[in-house]
């Protein structure tokens, strides 16, 4: 009888141990429901608030798997009187859902017709064996791509090909963690900052433009946003990689074991056939219709209608879609918006943005650096709070309304709205990578917190030494 005692104690201790986040979060949040809200904020964006601070110490502490927690945060919003059953569901399952989803099913049919291992040979034919460039060229690819079709497209495309390099390298994954998260941080960071070059990168950008016409200001075109931004994109990949390097030092320099299998399996695979040919036509008819039709028909039905297309071609089936998507990060990435639409909807974010602004109102008079440095830190605090289109959507018409050059305040708000690096949840690059099982929660805030503020930093430096050129 005593050592049943023992055990049970033995295996509380050790399960609270394991445990002592969750009942930290919720300690925390117990105890800010006893304090009114503050002046200017309201019921719901308070305990909206309040369930932001408890999820965010369990994404960070990871006491539980991440969709565990993100169960949390959705029933959290009822518990908490913020809304209802129906309401919480309507924002969850929304067309970005529907776009994490239907990427990382399309990302299954692209793996099943043999494309990721072609792709990827094609990619190590331009940068060779180095560990390093192979990275560097991910990054690049990444980001050129993210300039033109959004983060969360070329993310989608190109996880499946970096996980074959890493499966090649190495079958255990717990012996390549750092090649993996190498990788694939090159893949997110990169089409993250890629998509700050041009208007077409994110939605963000196009609210942008509309926002400077509503405040009869000529936007920029095209080529003045690349002009404007692009030389930012490429001064950031080359820190990227070295940041990249520095935290996650590969168990391997030459991939040269990754790269021979990688080879044979292509070879034996032989030419291309037919059906690689129709998936490729298929995903070639996705991507221009994301380009074309995304504004009016939705950038997540285009991608669920390729996966219909796949199915009823057989060149995918059900059974290898059910076993290969990562159905905790579709859970995960509902949640996060759902609780981001309630911070917008309940006034909350505008209610923190108005603080800081107060607080630092003293500053308007003339000193217009404070002004850029204000819009840079708080747009990117916000944005790995919320989306980085409804960070530009609610912090836009302020940072417009600052002394000074419109066009300056708002290619800086457009540009740190990118700046999500913080969590697995900040942007969709970095949840869809998540998806590949590979990295860990704590991965993207030890790197994540640095490329911020290396991001913050070189934006208010660069934007105040080369814009005064143009």
């Amino acid at each position: 009888m005593k050592s049943f005692q023992v055990r049970i104690s033995t295996d509380l201790i050790y399960w609270f141990t394991q445990t002592k986040w969750v009942f930290i979060a919720f300690g925390v949040a117990a105890v800010l429901l006893l304090f009114p809200p503050p002046a200017g904020l309201s019921v719901a964006g308070y305990r909206t608030m309040i369930i932001f601070i408890m999820s965010l110490i369990l994404i960070i502490t990871e006491p539980m798997p991440l969709p565990g927690i993100a169960f949390i945060m959705i029933i959290a919003q009822v518990y908490f009187g913020i809304g209802d059953s129906n309401s919480v569901a309507k924002a969850f399952m929304n067309d970005a859902v529907f776009f994490i989803m239907g990427s990382l099913m399309l990302a299954v049919a692209i793996i099943k017709q043999g494309w990721d291992a072609r792709i990827a040979l094609g990619i190590i034919r331009l940068t060779g064996n180095s560990t390093r460039r192979i990275a560097f060229g991910f990054a690049g690819l990444s980001a050129i791509g993210g300039s033109f079709i959004g983060q969360h497209t070329v993310a989608a495309i190109m996880l499946p090909i970096a996980m074959t390099l890493i499966r090649y390298t190495k079958a255990d994954k717990e012996q390549v963690r750092n090649l993996s998260a190498l990788l694939l941080f090159s893949i997110a960071y990169g089409s993250i900052i890629g998509s700050i070059g041009t208007p077409s990168g994110g939605a963000r950008n196009a609210i942008m433009l509309i926002y400077w016409r509503d405040f009869g200001v000529t936007p920029l075109s095209y080529g003045q946003w690349m002009m404007y931004a692009y030389p930012l994109v490429l001064l950031q990949l080359p820190i990227l990689s070295w940041v990249l390097w520095r935290n996650f030092i590969p168990e391997v320099m030459m991939m040269d074991s990754g790269v021979r299998k990688l080879k044979i399996q292509v070879a034996r695979a032989g030419k291309i056939t037919g059906g690689e040919i129709l998936a490729a036509v298929i995903f070639a008819g996705i991507f221009l219709s994301w380009i074309l039709f995304s504004a009016s028909v939705g950038i997540g039905i285009i991608a669920l209608t390729g996966v219909v297309i796949y199915l009823l071609t057989g060149l995918v089936k059900w059974e290898d879609m059910n076993r290969h998507v990562n159905w905790g990060v579709i859970v995960l990435f509902g949640a996060t918006i759902s609780l981001g639409t309630q911070i917008k909807v309940t006034g909350a974010a505008d209610w923190m943005s108005q603080l800081v602004l107060n607080a630092l109102g003293g500053m308007n008079g003339g000193l217009g650096y404070s002004l850029d440095f204000i819009n840079i830190s708080l747009t990117t605090l916000l944005a790995n709070m919320v989306s980085s289109s409804s960070t530009v959507a609610v912090l836009g018409p302020v940072v417009l309304n600052f002394p000074g050059d419109p066009i300056h305040a708002g290619m800086l708000n457009a540009i740190a709205s990118a700046f999500g690096y913080f969590t697995a949840v900040a942007a969709p690059a970095c949840t869809i990578v998540y998806a590949s099982g590979l990295l860990r929660a704590r991965d993207f805030m030890k790197v994540g917190w640095k490329m911020g503020l290396i991001s913050i930093i070189l934006t208010f430096v660069y934007a105040n030494l080369y814009w005064v050129l143009l």
